[in-house]
């Protein structure tokens, strides 16, 4: 059976004389994939004001659909169940024959992967985790499984390794004292941090990677993808949308607004590279 969230978007809203070009009324909504990195609620409640806003301006009704995990994510992807995606899922070699391409991405979208610990804990390195119970997002998070799994077994460090189902999960875990390490996207630590009030430290870093694409399966029409490409470039500069995305951030705690900029696969390159030569075996359902 199939898994996943579709999550209320537009209430009543009229899409009388939008009529975005290649779309009808007649149509039902196109879903939005969104990756897993907070509970549903959160990724409703940052999400749907803004998809709210680009379907009233591109006259293109969004859907929010959200699976229930990581890999059910990864999975629905490579299947090209996603109209549009806010993901980086699209870049597992495994899920390139789904077709997703790329057409934006968030301005300042240039993250890392970290290994993450309590400010008080006793560990110091990254040999001190051997035989430790570290906790992971999930086993298809980017930065906060493959980047983190792959840097330790490059080293040759064993962890007991605990799954917690998405990334404020595993910084949960942590927060608990269930696991002395976590493996974690580092912007996303930040803003969990500042909003539980957690003090912790960083024991290790990967390099920069761009970290999520606006994509469009091939089959959407070129007018439709170019209408939400368009209302997505212009939201920050919108009045309105500005607004939205401000309230947006506040949810989360984020030190800035999201802006969207324009975006070709090839800036992803490195994550794809990434994908040939990691150790870490990537699990898909």
């Amino acid at each position: 059976m199939k898994k996943w969230v579709v999550v209320a978007w537009l209430g009543a809203m009229s899409l009388a004389g939008l009529g975005a070009p290649g779309w009808s009324q007649q149509n039902q909504p196109l879903s939005f994939g969104v990756i897993i990195w907070r509970s549903p609620t959160l990724t409703a409640q940052f999400w749907n004001p803004i998809l709210r806003h680009v379907s009233e301006r591109s006259g293109v009704p969004l859907q929010l659909k959200v699976a229930q995990t990581g890999p059910e994510h990864t999975a629905m992807v490579r299947r090209g169940e996603y109209h549009f995606l806010y993901s980086n899922h699209n870049f597992i070699k495994e899920n390139e024959e789904s077709g997703y391409r790329v057409f934006a991405r968030s301005k300042e979208d240039a993250g890392t992967g970290e290994i993450v610990v309590l400010k008080d804990s006793p560990i110091r390195s990254l040999t001190a985790l051997e035989g430790q119970e570290v906790a992971f997002p999930h086993t298809a998070a980017f930065y906060g499984y493959h980047l983190p799994m792959d840097a330790l077994l490059r080293k040759g460090i064993q962890v007991k390794v605990h799954f917690a189902g998405n990334q404020e999960g595993a910084m949960g875990q942590l927060k608990a004292g269930r696991v002395v390490a976590a493996g974690v996207n580092a912007e996303v630590m930040r803003a969990f941090a500042q909003r539980e009030n957690l003090a912790y430290r960083t024991l290790w870093s990967s390099d920069k990677y761009l970290s999520l694409a606006l994509s469009a399966l091939p089959s959407v029409p070129a007018d439709t993808v170019k209408a939400v490409r368009e209302a997505f470039l212009k939201m920050a500069d919108d009045p309105e949308g500005a607004k939205v995305l401000e309230a947006s951030a506040r949810v989360l705690k984020q030190s800035a607004p999201m802006r969207f900029v324009a975006a070709k696969d090839s800036e992803f390159d490195n994550m794809r590279k990434f994908y040939r030569t990691t150790l870490v075996k990537v699990e898909l359902q």
